[in-house]
Formats: structure tokens, C-alpha cells, sequence
């Protein structure tokens, strides 16, 4: 749930994005949007450094809570011996947890990255749109994206204060969102209203995928190892969407919007199944330092 309410900053920041880039564009021309961008990059930078401290320095934070937080680490990590072992690096490739979610998010930002890098682009190209009437429909999937995310963040959590098991809420949440990304299926044969339905439906799905697939690491590994499984995850996810948008360029020039389209619909059920062949059991794993081979283990 703490995942999906904070990635629902970025669908906040989406929303009022194409509305004001259009404004901007219009009184200022378009190289004053990486200017204002760009200056407010900045100015967050000062409020991070500023506001921004581990839990055990803050001051923000309660004893209490500092306490909760200190424990909730010794738990995940199984005993507090694991915090003596070392892992190199590059010893978290040889985890077929950490192959199979890189695997996922090499597939499924491939597609988040086609819909909101080409959601203006394809307004304008196909349905003919001027830049303030994209501005006027573009925020519509974004606001869907962020309730897509707190949805994916209270369900998994949810069904776990229901007393249902970690493996089986977060595969619940995964399945369901996956099976909802199909519906850009149907964004070109559909009319302008239905086809921002269908965008909105599909990027709902994926942040709601993504509240729980990005939580999959803390729930896996100790806290110690999670920003460098976070980042390996990050880097996949990059390189898909880059090498996604090369090839997807070169597809709609030929072939049109339509097979771009239906790739993007079905990385998602791909994914998932991927996350089942190699994750297999969502659950804390043992980390077994350099010298052993964890694939030997499992």
C-alpha cells in the first residue's frame, strides 16, 4: 500500500503535465518546457536533500516507529546472522528470482513506455488532434494510472489482512492486472472516446502491476540487498523500453499503430507468466554469500 500511494505522485505529476506542457508551448514555444522542467528537477533536488533521512537518523520518525522498522528488518531477513554476509554485486544474477522479475520488467515497461511516450504521438498522428486538444484528452489515462496504483497497493495488502499468504495476495494482484492489459486490443479499431477508455484501462492495469511487482524485491530479499535488486529490476526495465521504442518505430511506419498495439497488450500476461516459472514462490529467501551457488540451493 506505501509502494502504491507514493507511485501515484508520478500519475499526479502526468495529469497536470500535458495540460500546462500545452499552455506552456503555446504563450512560450516548446524549448521553454525543458527550461521550467528542468528548474523544477532542481528545486525537488534541494527538498530531497533537505527532507530526505534513513529511518535511523530522521527526525520525523518516532522511537516507536524506528523500533517497528529495526525489527520488521531482522524478520525479513530471517535471522540477524544474515546481516554478516557478504554478497558481491554481481552474485545476485546467479538468483532466478532476480533473473525472473528482470526478465518481467523488461517485458512489461516496454509497454508502459509505448503508451505514455506514444499516447501524444498517436493522438496526433491517427486521430488527427492539435497539441491543446491532445493536452485536453492526454491527462485522462494518467488520472487512471494513479488509481491504478493505490488499487494495486490496497488489494495485495488487503488480502494479506485477510489472512491471505504473501505468494498468493501479490499473484492475485499480478494476475489480475495482467489480464486487464489486453484492452489496447482494442485502441485502434475503437472511436476517439472508447480508444481513451481503452489507453485509460490499459495503463490503470500497469500501474497496478506496478505497485506490486516493484514490491516483489522487499519482499524477497533482505533490506541490505533490496536497492541493488530495485536497480538491476530499474536497468531491465530501461533497456526493454529502449529497445522496444527502436523496433516500435520501425513496425508502425510499415504496419501501422495495430501490431504495436497488440505486442504491448500481451508483455503483460507474459510477464506474469514468467514471474511464475522462475520466482515461483513469493517469499523471503536466504542469501548465501560469494561462495555458494544460490541456483545449486533452490
Amino acid at each position: 500500500m506505501a509502494f502504491g500511494i507514493f507511485n501515484t505522485g508520478s500519475a499526479i505529476g502526468a495529469i497536470a503535465a500535458p495540460p500546462l506542457m500545452a499552455l506552456i508551448v503555446q504563450a512560450h514555444g516548446w524549448r521553454w518546457v525543458f527550461f521550467i522542467t528542468g528548474a523544477v528537477g532542481f528545486a525537488w533536488a534541494v527538498i530531497w536533500l533537505r527532507f530526505y533521512q534513513p529511518p535511523g537518523k530522521s527526525r520525523f520518525v518516532s522511537n516507536e516507529e524506528r523500533e517497528f522498522i529495526l525489527a520488521s528488518q531482522v524478520s525479513a531477513s530471517g535471522t540477524s546472522s544474515q546481516t554478516s554476509v557478504r554478497i558481491s554485486w554481481f552474485d545476485l544474477f546467479t538468483y532466478r528470482q532476480v533473473l525472473g522479475l528482470m526478465g518481467a520488467k523488461f517485458l512489461t515497461d516496454s509497454a508502459w513506455y509505448f503508451f505514455i511516450f506514444w499516447l501524444p504521438k498517436y493522438l496526433g498522428d491517427v486521430r488527427h488532434l492539435n497539441i491543446k486538444e491532445i493536452g485536453y484528452f492526454a491527462w485522462i489515462p494518467f488520472a487512471f494510472a494513479g488509481l491504478g496504483s493505490l488499487s494495486g497497493g490496497w488489494l495485495s495488502s488487503y488480502l494479506i489482512r485477510r489472512n491471505v499468504s504473501l505468494d498468493r495476495a501479490r499473484k492475485i494482484a499480478l494476475g489480475s492486472s495482467a489480464l486487464l492489459l489486453p484492452a489496447s486490443l482494442f485502441i485502434v479499431a475503437s472511436p476517439l472516446s472508447l480508444a481513451i477508455v481503452f489507453f485509460s484501462l490499459a495503463m490503470f492495469a500497469h500501474q497496478f502491476w506496478s505497485a506490486n511487482v516493484q514490491t516483489l524485491p522487499a519482499d524477497i530479499f533482505p533490506s541490505r540487498v533490496v536497492g541493488s535488486v530495485e536497480g538491476l529490476l530499474g536497468s531491465a526495465g530501461s533497456f526493454g523500453g529502449m529497445l522496444f521504442g527502436l523496433l516500435v518505430g520501425r513496425w508502425i511506419e510499415v504496419y501501422g499503430y495495430g501490431p504495436a498495439f497488440f505486442i504491448a497488450g500481451v508483455l503483460h500476461p507474459i510477464g506474469f507468466l514468467l514471474i511464475l516459472a522462475a520466482v515461483r514462490r513469493i517469499e523471503p529467501v536466504r542469501i548465501l554469500g560469494s561462495q555458494s551457488s544460490p541456483l545449486q540451493h533452490q
